[in-house]
C-alpha cells in the first residue's frame, strides 16, 4: 500500500501518544489521584491504590510496550518499510 513520510510519522505520534495517555492514566491517575477510591478494593491481599503505585504501572508499563513493537510491525508493513 505505501504511504508518505509525514503520515506515517503522523500516525507513529499518534500511536504513541494513545499509550503514553494509557500509562499515564494508570501510573499517575491510579497509583495518586485515585489512591483513595482504588484502594477499598483489594488485589492479591493488598489495596488496589498501593498496588499500582508498586506493581501496577510497571505490569502496564511493559505491556504497553510489547503492545507498541506490534503496532509499529503493523505500521512498518502498512507502509512497507518493515525489515523483511
Amino acid at each position: 500500500m505505501g504511504g508518505t513520510k509525514a503520515n506515517y510519522w503522523r500516525r507513529n505520534v499518534r500511536i504513541l501518544i494513545v499509550l503514553l495517555t494509557i500509562w499515564f492514566l494508570c501510573s499517575f491517575g491510579a497509583a495518586i489521584l485515585f489512591a483513595e477510591e482504588l484502594n477499598s478494593i483489594r488485589l492479591g491481599g493488598f489495596k488496589l491504590g498501593f498496588w499500582f503505585a508498586q506493581q501496577g504501572s510497571i505490569y502496564i508499563f511493559i505491556i504497553l510496550i510489547f503492545v507498541y513493537v506490534k503496532w509499529m510491525n503493523r505500521l512498518d508493513k502498512e507502509f512497507e518499510v518493515d525489515e523483511e
